[in-house]
């Protein structure tokens, strides 16, 4: 099955304006170059040539701009949108290695291991936020959005599981394993992305796939 190019902007809606994505693109690289304390206001508005104002008015507090990121961070992850398609054996499978590049695109970035590390060098202080940020505006939005398309494959009868949770962990499981993990502690990410989406998609379709998706898959060897 060939994978079709699908616009971002046809499969998300951003929950931010143009002009704020920007900004938060210029908060995201100040994280990564210079760590927690160039996150600052003072830099953000400087960075991203807009007042300080601006940002209070658009983000709220450090933490209101430290979600927003982790939002923006996570939207980079598509997955399929109800927009009236009909979904087939072939836009299913297409849609999961978009879903399936794009995670692993993003968790081999340099923002979201940034991200990451200072959450972890967090986690033993009081009052920290970072890392029940990234689970709740992070991953929990994209393990949603992601749940949101094999419910969908399911009701098109292209997918059959017993336990959407279970389905979706063993599709993030195949995609992942423990490549994040590795990439935390310093290995060079994955060298070829694309050809472990299409592994990890094709596993997971032989795995909970129909017989619509076999038939598919048999016709276009």
């Amino acid at each position: 099955m060939g994978v079709a190019i699908v616009p971002s902007d046809a499969l998300q809606t951003s929950e931010f304006s143009p002009r704020q994505n920007a900004v938060l693109e210029q908060a995201l690289r100040l994280l990564v170059d210079g760590g927690e304390k160039a996150l600052t206001t003072s830099g953000v508005a400087r960075a991203a040539n807009c007042s300080k104002e601006s940002l209070y008015k658009w983000f709220g507090d450090r933490d209101g701009l430290l979600s927003a990121m982790i939002a923006h961070q996570a939207s980079k992850v598509r997955t399929f949108e109800r927009n009236g398609e009909r979904l087939t054996a072939t836009s299913l499978h297409d849609h999961l290695v978009i879903f399936a590049r794009d995670l692993l695109e993003v968790l081999a970035g340099d923002v979201s291991l940034a991200l990451n590390r200072l959450a972890i060098g967090q986690s033993n202080r009081d009052g920290s936020k970072l890392g029940k940020l990234l689970l709740e505006r992070g991953r929990r939005q994209i393990d949603r959005r992601a749940s949101g398309l094999i419910d969908a494959g399911k009701r098109a009868g292209l997918l059959r599981f017993g336990d959407a949770d279970e389905a979706y962990h063993t599709l993030y499981g195949l995609v992942v394993s423990d490549l994040h993990v590795r990439m935390l502690l310093g290995e060079p990410s994955i060298k070829n992305g694309a050809q472990q989406a299409e592994r990890a998609v094709s596993a997971f379709l032989r795995l909970y796939g129909t017989e619509k998706v076999s038939a598919d898959a048999a016709a276009s060897v």
